[in-house]
């Protein structure tokens, strides 16, 4: 393969990599409204896991 195709198909997909970055970070900015929620929520589930795994006699601490 000739350097200068390998150039233009790396030019190529670099330019399509950017386009979906792009496109990512569009779609995590709409999103970014329910995410504290989503973080919140995902916490709460950890710590109430870490409960039900752990013996009654010793205390969960998370530090969070």
């Amino acid at each position: 393969m000739h350097a200068d195709i390998h150039l233009h198909l790396h030019a190529l997909a670099a330019t399509e990599l950017h386009s979906e970055a792009a496109a990512a970070r569009r779609w995590a900015a709409e999103q970014a409204p329910t995410a504290p929620l989503r973080v919140q929520l995902g916490w709460k589930l950890v710590e109430l896991g870490l409960r039900m795994a752990t013996p009654a006699n010793r205390p969960v601490t998370l530090a969070a």
